[in-house]
């Protein structure tokens, strides 16, 4: 939705008050301006009301038996599944230290009874016009913060943001005695198929590499870019021996791949290298260079293929 349009139909208002007479007034008061309500006669039917409904405003009456909105006003505000919904107390009570009190737990505003409907009208749309405005620039930062972490080509991790969580999980194996084992993926000759097909089928090339592997991998798995044609993949919780065979999927994964392209079908191949993370390293560039020494031993193989220490190549 735009920021310069403002539908009410697209906002859902909770109102909360003990006395059905002032829910029915308030009720028709936005109803006729094109506001979607709900409604709750005491504290505890209002916090229900919110868990079975994406509501974008609460107008919360102060004084209420049992649990009042102050109280309401604090669980509301304490869970951050609802914290950011905009509250309006309504009262007829004009006592200066019970809206201090309601300003201080996170509203953003109060009514006084009688209501009278323009005011009442004016600061609804205010608030919810704030909300929509906060809800669209949070949204935005998040996008832009995602798009940070990733490689603009592929959409994995690019470098920075692989060995930002390579780092989280070398020090939780640390602290947990876990494992887990780091793979470097080069394609080979990718400068042949660059030359061969030009840099926008190489580029295409690199997009399904990654894409495969992709979907091949663990959700608890991490995958970035190390730069140009290298790769790199972290394994939680996976020895050796599993890392092998995953690498040896992915070996067969790629040399089966076909990209059809206006000269022939274009094909590739990828060396993995392979190493587990030991007791006795004290940085993640300790596994990291034992892979890179796997690496090379997978291409002085023959490449199309992966090596890890102790372990025949696959």
């Amino acid at each position: 939705m735009p920021l310069k349009t403002f539908i009410p139909e697209n906002f859902l208002i909770l109102i909360v008050d003990d006395i059905t007479q002032n829910l029915k007034l308030v009720g028709q008061m936005l109803t006729e301006a094109g506001y979607n309500t709900t409604f709750a006669t005491s504290g505890f039917q209002a916090l229900n009301r919110l868990k079975n409904n994406q509501t974008d405003l609460i107008l919360l009456d102060l004084m209420m038996p049992e649990m009042d909105g102050l109280e309401v006003c604090q669980v509301i505000k304490s869970d951050p599944k609802f914290e950011d919904i905009p509250i309006i107390f309504l009262t007829a009570s004009h006592e200066e230290e019970s809206l201090v009190n309601a300003f201080e737990m996170g509203a953003v505003d109060f009514i006084t009874k009688p209501f009278i409907k323009t005011e009442l009208l004016a600061r609804v749309k205010t608030h919810l016009t704030l909300k929509h405005t906060t809800d669209i620039l949070k949204n935005t930062l998040l996008q832009i913060e995602q798009l940070s972490q990733l490689d603009s080509l592929t959409q994995i991790l690019n470098r920075r943001s692989f060995f930002k969580v390579a780092e989280v999980e070398f020090n939780r194996s640390i602290q947990q005695g876990k494992i887990f084992s780091l793979l470097i993926l080069d394609l080979d000759h990718f400068k042949q198929i660059n030359d061969q097909y030009g840099h926008l089928m190489g580029d295409r090339a690199l997009i399904t590499f990654t894409s495969v592997i992709r979907n091949y991998l663990r959700e608890a798995d991490y995958f970035g870019r190390y730069g140009g044609e290298e790769f790199v993949i972290l394994l939680s919780d996976t020895n050796l021996e599993d890392a092998v065979k995953i690498a040896q999927d992915i070996c067969r994964l790629i040399a089966n791949l076909s990209i059809p392209t206006e000269k022939d079908n274009l094909q590739m191949t990828v060396s993995i290298g392979i190493a587990i993370s030991e007791p006795q390293d004290t940085r993640l560039e300790d596994i990291l260079s034992r892979a890179d020494k796997s690496l090379y031993q997978a291409k002085a193989q023959g490449r199309n293929t992966c090596f890890a220490d102790s372990l025949k190549p696959g």
